[in-house]
């Protein structure tokens, strides 16, 4: 078929129709957009915009600018300012630097989030180590910045300024948003100044950037950059959801990966920052670890998903409540549980004191519990490793040395324990290490099943399975250590 050069009224009963498709699915796809503003800005410029929504949204986002006097290199401290003068051969300025001391600058994002307040979130990583802060407007002015509080684990910092006339984010509630909800970000990367940018939520709780911080992100494709942390991440209805704080890239720049912390553990962290200038993490006292479909079938918690209990500390707020070993817990105060990761969010984030509704599973039971948040401990954390493959041979298990218990002539010894086996050494580069286990642990169950000594273990181990669960003593504490 031979296709012919479209006439002039044509072209324009095809422009009006594609322009009409644009306005239905803009409408449609961001439904929750003031459709009567949409409409009014397609009305006059022929497309739709969210050009109506970003005028009452971008006054609200800041340039952070951060000074920090530059230091003497530790490999030149041991010199006294006498020495350098003489090796450098410059009397007024033996590190080569335009003054005595210049100032290492940087830029990034805020949000102003209390205009009454003067209140500007904005991330840990902008701010830290600065000697002065410069908060700019869209207006122009300026202000220096004094800071209340900040976060490295979360990565978030509150500042305020005195400042008239400002305008703040509304917090988004974001327990309904979804993957392919469409977003806007804005910030200032490279310093050239306030940029947009947009694109949907590619992903909700993300974690696993850093293992020592505490993360919940939200993934988003919209285009991020290097000066675009602290910048705003906005719904389609101009409510901030969440605050930009990093990208994966090879190079530095955007590659559609990035990360934003959420609004809810934002407003969490202010309000340790507005009272304490810091956050005191809670903690309950128990290592954790997420329980998997693999683990549900091994184990038969009755659960599905949750935080798996692997230990309960000596002192701690979980023992004073009578949570045990092998406990699955899936909810706190009514928020659901689905994993080791979320429990120590949640946990890390509530006030030391508050007293808090556990519902957790055991032995197949679904149980409530009460307990109070205990105060921050370095020997409480996360045992969310994986482990690698586990194989059996002549010399041990996963590379642990075993040998049968003798209760009669072992230091360990626990009510109830008769019989089971004694890990006599590890290996430090074993999957055996890796998951937990120790020297000097004896093992009494394995996958729930007693074990009285080394030929009941080797036939438990023997059979295929996806994970092996370990119930262990140590120090005549229970615990759980997984092998998967």
């Amino acid at each position: 078929m031979k296709h012919l050069p479209l006439g002039l009224s044509t072209r324009n009963i095809m422009k009006k129709i594609v322009v009409t498709c644009l306005l239905l699915l803009s409408v449609t796809a961001v439904g929750i957009v003031n459709v009567s503003a949409l409409s009014e800005d397609a009305a006059r410029n022929g497309v739709p915009s969210l050009a109506p929504m970003l005028e009452s949204v971008t006054p609200a986002v800041v340039n952070i600018s951060t000074t920090q006097a530059a230091r003497v290199p530790d490999q030149l401290r041991f010199f006294n300012e006498e020495d350098l003068r003489r090796f450098f051969n410059d009397p007024a300025n033996p590190l080569g630097q335009q003054g005595p001391r210049s100032a290492v600058r940087a830029t990034g994002s805020g949000v102003i989030v209390d205009a009454g307040a003067g209140y500007v979130i904005t991330n840990h990583h902008v701010i830290a180590n600065a000697d002065t802060i410069t908060v700019s407007l869209q207006d122009g002015r300026e202000f220096k910045a004094t800071l209340l509080g900040s976060d490295a684990s979360t990565d978030v910092a509150l500042l305020q300024i005195e400042a008239d006339n400002l305008q703040a984010l509304d917090f988004a509630d974001i327990s309904n948003l979804r993957v392919g909800d469409y977003v806007v970000a804005i910030g200032n990367p490279f310093g050239i100044g306030q940029t947009v940018t947009s694109g949907i939520v590619s992903a909700l709780g993300r974690g696993g950037l850093n293992n020592e911080n505490y993360e919940d992100f939200i993934q988003t494709d919209a285009a991020i950059n290097v000066g675009n942390s602290g910048g705003a991440l906005v719904d389609l209805e101009g409510r901030l959801i969440g605050i930009n704080t990093a990208i994966i890239s090879g190079s530095g720049s955007n590659a559609g990966i990035a990360f934003a912390v959420p609004v809810d553990m934002i407003a969490a962290v202010m309000e340790h920052l507005q009272r304490d200038g810091e956050v005191r993490r809670g903690q309950l006292g128990v290592q954790i670890q997420d329980l998997n479909s693999a683990m549900e079938e091994t184990l038969q918690t009755g659960a599905g998903r949750g935080a798996l209990v692997t230990n309960v500390l000596p002192g701690s707020s979980a023992e004073a409540a009578g949570i045990e070993v092998s406990d699955v817990i899936v909810e706190i105060d009514g928020r659901k549980v689905e994993s080791g990761r979320e429990l120590r969010n949640i946990v890390g984030l509530m006030r030391v004191d508050q007293e808090v509704e556990l519902v957790l599973y055991r032995d197949g039971s679904r149980e409530t519990v009460t307990a109070v948040i205990g105060g921050d401990s370095p020997s409480v954390a996360a045992n969310e490793g994986a482990s690698e493959g586990r194989r059996l041979d002549e010399t041990g298990f996963n590379g642990a040395q075993l040998r049968t218990f003798d209760p009669a002539s072992a230091a360990v010894q626990s009510e109830g324990v008769r019989g089971g086996v004694e890990v006599v050494d590890v290996d430090q580069q074993s999957p055996a290490f890796r998951a937990g286990l120790r020297p000097g642990d004896v093992i009494y169950e394995v996958n729930r099943s007693s074990v009285a000594n080394l030929r009941d273990f080797n036939e438990i181990v023997s059979e295929p399975a996806a994970v092996t669960a370990l119930s262990v003593i140590r120090e005549n504490r229970r615990m759980l250590v997984i092998l998967s």
